[in-house]
């Protein structure tokens, strides 16, 4: 069957041409993984190749178009960069400017938003917002200096086109060398796919409620725990559950709004294709994880292996060990990881709702596997978890949800005091100038991540209350505008909002270049919201003060309040969003508008 090898990178100054994947079978060698590796070649293989910062432009060419794709068995239509799903891996370079040409060959308006850059707005890619789009037949160049290094991605911000393929990842090799040592990297891009038109997912999701959940309760189960319920009071309890979730036509175990129908991928490769990334034992190994899904959150592990986290969202960290970790979407983490056994490690990605899960290998040679974990059983959420969502005043602080097992974020939102402010002329847009901003200090250049008395304790699931920045942050003095971003829906008719208002009825928040603002999240609703901001990043209270982390994405839980600090240093209206992509294409968008 015709496949789209998921590994094309950009490099010279052009995209390496598009290859079919040929006729696969059960017996086929594994997938070519996606590394950044010196003279890197695509091979109709199934390897990864490791990255490398010598393959570094500033000029790239792409071209948008509909492909014909398979990832299940049947032939489906897919939106494609330079003929591939995802689209090449754009590699660049800090202190430099890009320029980015994209030619559509669609028969609609597309733009890319390059997810998490600091870019002027008119380049921020939000049709209809920052620019009129990109008309069928014509091309638009993106030009902008890169500000930042790190691990971000860029994908449509157009209709309804990210879930159909627009989507690739995007490095920025920093202009001093990262804090902490490796010996390869390799990019691994989560995402989802399933064959029905993403306007008919829409459409389905409006019409029913929880249209893809495929694992409801069901009344033979409700019986079955009234009968094992040991009192009346407990069984009516779980009577008056049931009749509480039906009132909200909402399932417990819809964490995602997605089912079965879904294929989870590794770089477009399905768990037989068997995505592999080699190593030699002992080598120090960089991960460079993105979550690209449209409607899920993956919880990430290695089994056999911790993960040291070093950045979050492109920003460094203090180091920190954890055996899971979870990302939302548009969230991304580089971990690095050491095998020192001559054998296949199973990198896992379930969704957190457990309806599924991709799978990678890391192994010293092609072909071998490792054991695949047990998905394990799905959360069903507790009308207690949901208390805070649904008890108080609007605009009061939501109740924290209780944490639970399958919650590697539990905890996150501890009360902290807000970020020591200093001199606002070592600003540069809510980040520090160079010299001092985040990932560029705080710690020796190639310093041993094990110096940190902290180093060696290894949690089982990363929190946001774990994240230290690397170096002090420094917002602007003077007045903070508060803001609360209430975040509401309406399940039953599939409206999501912000503040009750959907996009086209809401009067947009307003601010001013070099102000500093405090938005509280207040989520109102029984579902995780991943938020996503453009043109700033949050500066999260975490309980770490001045080192709290910087964050272009972070997930809100039911029935919680999360607190984050932003500047804007470039005028124009910035777009804020849920990165559930229906939740966003339902209503829950909102915009700053920066004077």
């Amino acid at each position: 069957m015709n496949r789209h090898h998921a590994a094309r990178w950009a490099t010279a100054g052009h995209v390496q041409p598009r290859r079919h994947f040929l006729q696969g079978a059960a017996g086929m060698a594994a997938m070519l993984a996606w590394p950044l590796g010196a003279n890197a070649v695509v091979k109709e293989s199934h390897l990864a190749l490791p990255l490398s910062s010598s393959r570094v432009d500033n000029k790239f060419e792409l071209t948008l178009a509909r492909t014909q794709v398979n990832f299940t068995g049947t032939p489906a239509s897919a939106i494609t960069l330079n003929g591939t799903v995802p689209g090449p891996l754009l590699r660049m370079h800090e202190g430099r400017d890009v320029v980015i040409s994209l030619t559509n060959r669609l028969d609609e308006v597309t733009a890319a938003h390059w997810h998490g850059l600091k870019v002027p707005n008119k380049m921020d890619g939000v049709p209809g917002v920052t620019f009129p789009g990109i008309k069928p037949g014509e091309t638009f160049q993106y030009q902008f200096e890169l500000r930042q290094s790190g691990t971000y991605w860029y994908h449509s911000h157009a209709i309804l086109q990210e879930p159909a393929g627009f989507y690739a990842p995007l490095i920025i090799d920093p202009l001093v060398r990262d804090p902490f040592g490796f010996d390869r990297e390799y990019v691994v891009m989560l995402s989802e796919w399933v064959d029905t038109p993403p306007e008919k997912v829409l459409a389905n999701l409006k019409k029913v409620d929880g249209y893809y959940n495929d694992r409801r309760q069901t009344l033979p189960e409700l019986f079955a725990a009234m009968k094992a319920a040991a009192t009346s009071r407990e069984r009516e309890a779980i009577w008056n559950e049931r009749l509480a979730w039906a009132r909200m036509r909402m399932d417990p175990t819809d964490a995602t709004d997605g089912g079965s129908q879904w294929q989870f991928l590794v770089h477009g490769q399905r768990v037989e294709d068997n995505w592999t990334a080699l190593f030699r034992p002992g080598e120090r190994i960089r991960l460079r994880l993105i979550n690209a899904s449209a409607m899920n959150f993956f919880d990430v592990s290695i089994p056999g292996l911790d993960l040291t986290v070093v950045q979050a969202d492109g920003q460094n960290v203090r180091p920190v060990k954890v055996r899971e970790l979870r990302l939302g979407n548009g969230e991304t983490y580089d971990v690095i990881v050491q095998p020192q056994e001559r054998k296949a490690y199973t990198l896992f990605a379930a969704t957190s709702g457990r309806i599924g899960f991709a799978r990678g290998t890391l192994a010293p040679e092609l072909g071998m596997q490792g054991d695949i974990p047990p998905l394990g059983p799905r959360p069903v959420r507790s009308m207690s978890e949901m208390a805070g969502a649904h008890g108080g005043a609007h605009g009061a602080p939501a109740a924290a949800a209780a944490p639970t097992a399958a919650d590697p974020h539990a905890g996150h939102a501890a009360p902290a005091p807000a970020p020591a402010v200093a001199d606002p002329r070592a600003m540069h847009g809510g980040m520090p100038m160079p010299g001092g901003m985040p990932g560029m200090g705080g710690m020796a250049m190639g310093s041993p991540m094990g110096a940190d008395p902290r180093a060696d304790e290894v949690k089982d699931r990363l929190a946001y209350a774990d994240l230290e920045a690397l170096t002090p942050m420094r917002l602007p003095t003077g007045p903070t505008k508060k803001i609360d971003m209430r975040l509401t829906g309406d399940m039953n008719r599939y409206i999501w909002s912000i503040n009750d208002k959907k996009l086209s009825q809401a009067a947009f928040f307003e601010a001013r270049v070099g102000e500093r603002l405090e938005i509280r999240l207040i989520n109102e609703t029984m579902m995780e919201h991943p938020m996503h901001m453009h043109g700033a990043f949050f500066v999260v209270e975490n309980g770490k003060g001045e080192r709290a982390p910087l964050k272009h994405t972070v997930i809100v839980k039911p029935g919680e309040t999360i607190t984050v600090h932003t500047s804007f240093d470039e005028p124009g209206p910035w777009v804020f969003h849920c990165h559930l992509f229906y939740h966003a294409a339902a209503g829950m968008v909102q915009a700053i508008v920066v004077k």
